[in-house]
């Protein structure tokens, strides 16, 4: 699975996911990307988006991408507290279809 990791996500998370093409926003020269334009960028490249944004689904219709969106709720976006959703999260990306938004917290 080709999954992009939001730029509010730490890019060291990526170890945590071997057998998939992990990338982080700032390695694609997309961190300065509103949410919209990253979006419209990513579409047809990664299958899933992973971030932290919480508000990512209410600002932007999500239901139509050709991408599923994996939202990590920890304490904060450090790489201690995203790791607790690892499990989660890995399971998540085994059954996710485009357009879906599912929500992971500790």
């Amino acid at each position: 699975m080709r999954v992009l990791l939001d730029t509010c996500v730490p890019k060291r998370l990526a170890r945590d996911f071997p057998g998939h093409d992990i990338r982080h926003a700032s390695e694609m020269g997309w961190s300065d990307l509103d949410d919209g334009p990253l979006l419209s960028a990513m579409a047809g490249r990664f299958d899933a988006l992973v971030t932290v944004d919480k508000n990512l689904p209410h600002q932007q219709n999500l239901a139509t991408r050709p991408f599923a969106v994996l939202l990590l709720r920890a304490h904060s976006n450090r790489l201690t507290d995203l790791a607790r959703l690892v499990p989660k999260l890995r399971a998540a990306l085994k059954r996710v279809a485009p357009g879906q938004v599912i929500e992971l917290e500790e």
